[in-house]
C-alpha cells in the first residue's frame, strides 16, 4: 500500500553533477509536474506552457510565488507514457549555479513535490515497465563507466542485450516445462517427442550456456569496477616511476631516497580498454622509522586483498633479503601476480633467471609472467598490457559485452539457476515424473527472472535502486 502511495507522489531533484556549471537541470515526474510547471515557469513568447507542443524546447523564466524572477531558463514537457519515467517530466534547464538551482528545486517542493529518493526516477520507469531490472541497473554503469569496454559493456546491458539473453533462458525453460505439463494433463494424446533423453539433452544445454556466463563474470565485474592491482617491492626498486608511467603523469614522488613513500596512493588507470585500482605502496624493508613501518603493514594488507600484485624488482641489483620477504608474501597472496623487472633501460642483463628460480619454491604463487620493464623509456608495457588481457578476458579478448555480468548478485544468481538445473538433471536420472522434473525447472526459470525483475521482492528493489544517484 505504501508503495503505491509513494508512485502517487509527484517529485523533483536536480538531475546534474553537484557543483557549479553552465547548465544545471531540474526534473520533475509525476502526475502533478506539468501543472507545477505551469505556476513556476513563464515562457516568453506565450501565456502558458500549455501553448507548446510536448518536447518543445521553450525558453523563459522561473518565478516565485511573489512573481519574482529566480532565472531564466529553458523548460521542456514530455508527457506520459512517452517519457524516461513513462509518467508526465518537466526538466527545468537554468544556470548552473548551486544556489539558483537550489531556489528552484525548493519551489518545486513548495508546490506538491516531494524531494526524489536515490534513483527514484530510474526505479519508476522499472515499475511502470519502461526498463526491466538489468537495464535499470545499467544506467549507473553507463555514468559510471571508466573505459571505452566499460562503456560498451553498460550500453549492451541498457539496450537490452544481457536481459535478451535471460529472456531466451526462460523462453526455453518454459517451452519444456510446457511439454512436461502437456504430457501430465493428456497421457492419453501420448505428445509427440516426448522423450526424457531429449529432455535431458536440453536441459544440459541450457546448463552449459549458463555456466559459461558464470565462468566469465569476473571480467564483467572487472570491466565495471576496476582491478585492485597493489605495487609492491622493496624502496627504490621503481614502484612509484612504474605507477607514474601507468598514469601517464607524475602522480607519486619519485627520489633516489629509500623510503620516499611512506603511505599508499590510490587512483585508477586505463591499461588497454581495462580499469585498474592501482595503489602504490610503501618500500617493503626493516625501518625503525614510526610512519613507514605503519606504511610496510599496509603494503602487506593490499597486497593480500589485491586481485593482482605487480611485484617490482630492480633488474640491476642481486636479491637480498628484502627482495626474498616479497617473493615469499607474493606465495601467500591470493590474486594474480605479475612479475617486473625493472630498470632495463640502465643494463641488458636481466637477474630474470634468479627471479624464476625462487619463485619456482613458491608452489601458491599464481605468477602469469615476467616482465622486463623501463618505467624510464616504456620498454614492456605492451607485454604487460597483453598480461592484463588475458587475466582478465582469459584469453577470450572478443567476449559479447551483453554475456558479461554488471555486478557479483546477477553472477550468484546465474550460478543458482545451474545449480538447480543440475538438480533438474539428476531427477531426470533418478527416473521420477514429469511433475518433479517440472518442479525444479520452474525454481530455475523463477531464479532466472531475479535479474530482469520479473520475480523480485520488493526489498531487493528498494536496496539496488538505493545505490543510485540522486536525480537519476
Amino acid at each position: 500500500m505504501q508503495e503505491k502511495t509513494t508512485m502517487e507522489d509527484t517529485i523533483s531533484a536536480i538531475a546534474t553533477a553537484p557543483g557549479e556549471g553552465g547548465i544545471g537541470i531540474i526534473r520533475i515526474s509525476g502526475q502533478h509536474a506539468v501543472s507545477i510547471a505551469h505556476k513556476i515557469f513563464r515562457p516568453f513568447s506565450a501565456k502558458s506552457m500549455e501553448e507548446y507542443a510536448p518536447r518543445s524546447a521553450v525558453y523563459g523564466q522561473v518565478l516565485d510565488e511573489q512573481g519574482r524572477i529566480i532565472d531564466e531558463a529553458i523548460c521542456i514537457v514530455m508527457n506520459a507514457p512517452n517519457s524516461y519515467t513513462c509518467e508526465d517530466v518537466v526538466e527545468i534547464q537554468c544556470h548552473g549555479g548551486s544556489v539558483v538551482m537550489r531556489e528552484i528545486l525548493s519551489l518545486t517542493y513548495r508546490h506538491g513535490a516531494r524531494a526524489a529518493e536515490p534513483g527514484e526516477f530510474t526505479k519508476r520507469a522499472f515499475l511502470n515497465g519502461r526498463l526491466d531490472l538489468s537495464q535499470a541497473q545499467a544506467v549507473m554503469d553507463v555514468i559510471n563507466a571508466k573505459t571505452q569496454a566499460s562503456l560498451a559493456m553498460a550500453m549492451s546491458h541498457l539496450s537490452g542485450g544481457f536481459s535478451d539473453k535471460i529472456k531466451g533462458f526462460r523462453h526455453d525453460i518454459l517451452e519444456i516445462i510446457a511439454h512436461l505439463e502437456a504430457s501430465i494433463d493428456f497421457p492419453e494424446d501420448d505428445i509427440e517427442g516426448m522423450d526424457f533423453e531429449d529432455t535431458r539433452e536440453r536441459v544440459k544445454l541450457l546448463q552449459d550456456k549458463i555456466q559459461k556466463m558464470v565462468d566469465g563474470s569476473h571480467t564483467g565485474i572487472i570491466l565495471r569496477d576496476g582491478l585492485k592491482t597493489a605495487i609492491i617491492g622493496k624502496p627504490n626498486a621503481g614502484k612509484s616511476s612504474i605507477m607514474n608511467l601507468l598514469l601517464g603523469q607524475e602522480r607519486a614522488i619519485v627520489t633516489d631516497v629509500p623510503g620516499t613513500t611512506r603511505d599508499s596512493i590510490e587512483e585508477y588507470v586505463n591499461i588497454g580498454g581495462i580499469p585498474l585500482r592501482l595503489i602504490d605502496t610503501a618500500g617493503i624493508r626493516d625501518t625503525d622509522d614510526i610512519v613507514e613501518k605503519i606504511g610496510v603493514e599496509k603494503a602487506y594488507s593490499y597486497a593480500n586483498d589485491a586481485e593482482l600484485v605487480l611485484a617490482v624488482f630492480d633488474s640491476n641489483e642481486p636479491l637480498n633479503h628484502e627482495d626474498e620477504e616479497i617473493i615469499q608474501l607474493l606465495d601467500k597472496c591470493p590474486g594474480n601476480v605479475i612479475v617486473i623487472m625493472n630498470k632495463m633501460d640502465l643494463s641488458a642483463d636481466v637477474n630474470d633467471d634468479i627471479i624464476s628460480g625462487k619463485l619456482k619454491n613458491c608452489p601458491n604463487a599464481r605468477i602469469r609472467g615476467i616482465v622486463p620493464m623501463s618505467a624510464k623509456s616504456g620498454e614492456g608495457q605492451e607485454l604487460l598490457e597483453q598480461l592484463l588481457s588475458d587475466i582478465v578476458y582469459g584469453g577470450n579478448t572478443k567476449i559479447m559485452e551483453s554475456q558479461a555480468l554488471c555486478d557479483a548478485r546477477q553472477g550468484e544468481i546465474l550460478r543458482q539457476a545451474a545449480s538447480l538445473l543440475g538438480d533438474t538433471l539428476n531427477t531426470i536420472d533418478m527416473g521420477m515424473s514429469e511433475d518433479f522434473i517440472v518442479i525444479d525447472l520452474r525454481a530455475s526459470w523463477e531464479k532466472l527472472g531475479e535479474i530482469t525483475g520479473e520475480t523480485i521482492e520488493d526489498d531487493i528493489v528498494d536496496q539496488i535502486f538505493s545505490n543510485f544517484c540522486i536525480g537519476k
